[in-house]
């Protein structure tokens, strides 16, 4: 056997390759154990902090119609959480939700918290809809130009329904494409 050959196969050798792979096995244990735990406590694979970003800003500048004609100026709701749903009234998930929204509003809507459903949609079909549904938080129109808005606050896929989590400071700390519910909701809350 050659001198290299001897230097692969020695005992400090193998017990350096041991202890090496030992802790790339630990490394990669802990990072899945920290995964699994932020998917599942807080509900999301998204519960970290979100960085402040331009389209949050340029969010918290915007005016929408509400259905009774009035105006909405989202800087009004600044310093609150914000819980902002993106939904249409052709949409069966959609619809399905709303009721949970309501019930996350009335909930915690004497913890500060704040509800918006942005209607994807045209005023005539949200009205019809309101009336027949009605809801008790807010409701502001954001037209069909809402699924470009709802995709620079970081909906991908453009879907709906899509929500999304402020914290009071106006920074997302939370988003979800697709239907949501008070369970969920409320561990968003706990984990902000």
């Amino acid at each position: 056997m050659s001198k290299i050959e001897t230097s692969l196969h020695s005992p400090a050798r193998r017990s350096w390759v041991r202890w090496t792979l030992a802790g790339v096995v630990g490394v990669a244990a802990a990072a899945a154990g920290l995964s699994w735990r932020l998917r599942h406590e807080n509900g999301s694979p998204l519960a970290l902090p979100l960085p402040a970003d331009p389209a949050s800003a340029e969010f918290w500048q915007m005016r929408f119609a509400r259905t009774d004609g009035s105006e909405l100026e989202m800087s009004t709701l600044r310093g609150r959480p914000l819980l902002l749903n993106f939904w249409g009234t052709w949409c069966p998930p959609c619809v399905t939700e709303m009721p949970e929204l309501d019930r996350f509003a009335q909930t915690y809507g004497s913890q500060g918290w704040q509800v918006l459903g942005l209607a994807v949609d045209n005023p005539g079909a949200v009205r019809a809809h309101l009336a027949k549904s009605p809801v008790s938080y807010l409701i502001a129109l954001a037209g069909f130009e809402g699924s470009t808005l709802s995709r620079r606050l970081g909906n991908e896929q453009g879907g709906l329904p899509f929500t999304v989590m402020f914290n009071p400071g106006g920074n997302i700390v939370q988003r979800k494409a697709g239907a949501t519910d008070l369970a969920e909701l409320s561990r968003w809350v706990r984990g902000t």
